[in-house]
């Protein structure tokens, strides 16, 4: 798809995303177009079936079919499988950097925290079906940096049943960090704290 037509979608189905995932979702994409979700079995959404903004804010409702042989139920935990708690709070993350991209960020997106996160249920191999529900506070470009900040909440259900609350989740689009030489040793290549700059 061009990229206009990805910038005024409201709905993203799983080959989008996987697409999306490798970089191949934009046929016409801008310079400095770098941001990738994880790739399965990582990706942790399956459809987008509604994303908006208004303002500095705006939502995302995503969903996850539970699979009875998903890779976390063969190791989370054996003769107990759960899946685990950080893995709904990574799509909570995955959706807000999709978010940011969807806005016009450019660069990459990396998780920088979140707030309170609250379980009050599970998730289990014969649950069927995961909803993400994302309230976008405030979505910010930066000038100097040419970064992008998003900050949002989000509530997970299982089954039309409230399982968890993420409460000020938050993640950046940063340029010039990606690590396209892969294994090769380069400049972005180790870790470690990122270049602090201010706005």
């Amino acid at each position: 798809m061009k990229y206009d037509e990805f910038m005024a979608r409201e709905k993203f189905e799983i080959e989008n995303l996987i697409a999306f995932s490798y970089g191949r979702l934009i046929e016409d994409p801008p310079r400095g177009f770098d941001a990738r979700l994880p790739a399965p079995p990582f990706l942790m959404v399956d459809r987008i079936s509604a994303i908006n903004s208004n303002g500095r804010g705006g939502s995302i409702i995503a969903e996850q079919d539970v699979k009875i042989d998903a890779w976390y139920f063969q190791c989370h935990m054996p003769g107990d499988p759960v899946q685990p708690g950080c893995l709904c709070v990574d799509a909570i993350w995955q959706l807000l950097g999709f978010y940011c991209v969807w806005r016009g960020a450019l660069g990459s997106g990396r998780a920088l925290g979140c707030g309170e996160v609250v379980f009050n249920g599970q998730i289990r191999p014969l649950d069927t079906l995961i909803r993400y529900e994302v309230e976008i506070k405030r979505f910010s470009q930066l000038k100097k940096s040419g970064s992008s900040v998003v900050v949002g909440n989000g509530r997970v259900f299982v089954d039309n049943e409230m399982i968890m609350t993420i409460e000020g989740a938050r993640v950046g689009v940063f340029r010039g960090i990606r690590y396209l030489d892969y294994p090769r040793r380069s400049p972005n290549a180790r870790g470690g704290i990122m270049e602090r700059t201010t706005t």
